[in-house]
């Protein structure tokens, strides 16, 4: 029976048609139903923890609050230890890109990719590589206001890579069949940063171009080529790519790549050689969000609905109503608990559409739930995807997390923030384990363009936002 109910109340957002109880005289176990009122308001996000899959770049203007987001981001590059000794570059004697006796790499380059774009692609923007003239390490949290700048990370001596860049991230010269591919991660629109330029290392030692200095270190020390930490504690703590100029395009950065050619000799034969190193997730990657919080607060003020804005923008915190939910069912098993929570119909405001999903947390982990990379277990962290049908994010089954809080606060140990959960914007990665299944690997903030309006708030001029309830209590037979 119990199996049955919950079929039912999964099966409508509604529930106005469940009776009080279903019984059965054979039956050990009554089942109850009951409907309570939940109380949501937004609430403004200070920042939110950079560990994201992909970076974000560009500028561009929202059109909620009238105000802008700027969005630049650092990168690592990693380099793979051999699991078979083969050597980061060939040996030297066989290198012949040679210039005045020393060995030099043809050219060298920053290449990035992206993925997908808001705004309009034809718009050009201006973006800045920067040089870093120390690594951001491990072992610490870097959250969106983080910026490296004001940090002192970046090469301020006049003599580091500091390179501008014009781009749109529509490529023209791709053909419609190669752009097409673009949306499969087969090919994709991409701008290239020179890095062919005189280069000055920090000890003030000169090589032709930022390739060469790559090359001499290996040979120098080839111990600095063996890892990535190794890698970018002595030879290159990374980038920060920032964009400069330009309006109206955020992109979705898939992958940046430091790549340098060289020519080398084999077996009688000319080879050109390419080393290519890539921002990965086994390196650090942030991403710095600039935006008017302000404005954000004004948004958030208005108690008519509530929000959920990416990236660190705004959430919404939803109280429980645990102890109504609780009170005269203290032994018994609450066994399903199901709440929607519905958009209000997309206005010209709202171009840059829902997020896809969205995350139920106790307010109480917060931040500790994505600084502990957990992932959602069904028990205090849930999951809804966005239903474009009926508009809606519903969670089926938050019983668990009812639960913990009652015997939290029963025990002694509940905080100011108990009963309180919030929704926020994520983005996810998964692991297929079958052609119809996956796993959940990854739960990160989302950092894209996103937002949406729910019914809620403490002015709410729509229905109510709805717990449903199944209970168990067993009865004497």
């Amino acid at each position: 029976m119990a199996v049955t109910a919950m079929a039912f109340l999964s099966c409508d957002d509604t529930t106005d048609n469940l009776g009080n109880s279903l019984t059965s005289s054979a039956d050990r176990f009554e089942i109850l139903t009951d409907t309570f009122m939940v109380s949501t308001r937004s609430l403004v996000a200070d920042s939110v923890l950079s560990r994201n899959q992909y970076s974000y770049l560009g500028k561009i203007k929202d059109p909620e609050t009238g105000t802008y987001v700027t969005s630049s981001y650092t990168t690592q590059f990693a380099l793979l230890e051999s699991l078979d000794g083969t050597p980061f570059l060939p040996d030297k004697d066989s290198i012949v890109s040679v210039e005045n006796g020393d060995i030099i790499a043809d050219s060298c380059r920053l290449q990035i990719y992206f993925y997908s774009s808001v705004g309009d692609t034809l718009n050009s923007m201006r973006l800045t590589a920067h040089e870093m003239a120390k690594p951001i390490e491990e072992g610490q949290l870097y959250y969106s206001n983080f910026d490296p700048v004001a940090s002192g990370l970046l090469r301020n001596d006049g003599r580091g890579i500091k390179k501008n860049k014009v781009y749109t991230t529509l490529d023209l010269n791709l053909s419609d069949s190669a752009r097409a591919l673009i949306h499969n991660k087969t090919n994709m629109e991409s701008v290239m940063i020179p890095l062919n330029d005189r280069y000055v290392d920090t000890d003030g030692k000169e090589y032709k171009n930022y390739g060469t200095y790559l090359m001499h270190k290996f040979y120098e020390n080839p111990e600095y080529f063996k890892n990535s930490y190794n890698f970018i504690h002595n030879v290159c703590p990374g980038f920060y790519i920032q964009s400069t100029d330009g309006l109206g395009v955020m992109s979705e950065v898939y992958l940046t790549e430091l790549v340098f050619h060289y020519r080398y000799l084999s077996e009688d034969s000319v080879i050109n050689g390419t080393a290519l190193l890539s921002g990965t997730e086994e390196v650090i990657q942030t991403t710095h969000i600039d935006t008017d919080k302000s404005r954000l607060r004004q948004l958030a003020d208005d108690n008519t609905c509530t929000h959920l804005k990416s990236p660190a923008g705004i959430f919404t915190e939803v109280t429980l109503p645990v102890d109504q939910i609780k009170y005269n069912h203290e032994n018994d098993t609450i066994s399903g608990a199901r709440i929607v929570f519905s958009c209000l119909n997309s206005t010209e405001d709202d171009a840059f559409g829902e997020p896809t999903q969205v995350l139920m947390l106790p307010k109480d982990s917060l931040y500790s739930f994505f600084e502990n990379k957990n992932i959602p277990d069904n028990t205090t962290a849930f999951l809804g995807t966005y239903n474009s049908n009926y508009n809606t994010y519903t969670f089926n089954n938050v019983s668990n997390l009812i639960t913990r809080m009652y015997d939290a606060k029963r025990a002694g140990n509940a905080s100011a923030d108990w009963n309180k959960a919030v929704l926020v914007p994520v983005s996810i990665s998964s692991s297929s384990s079958s052609s119809s299944s996956s796993t959940i690997t990854n739960v990160s903030n989302d950092m894209s363009l996103r937002s949406a309006r729910l019914v809620g708030g403490s002015a709410n001029p729509h229905e109510p936002i709805k717990i449903s309830v199944i209970y168990n209590r067993l009865t004497d037979n």
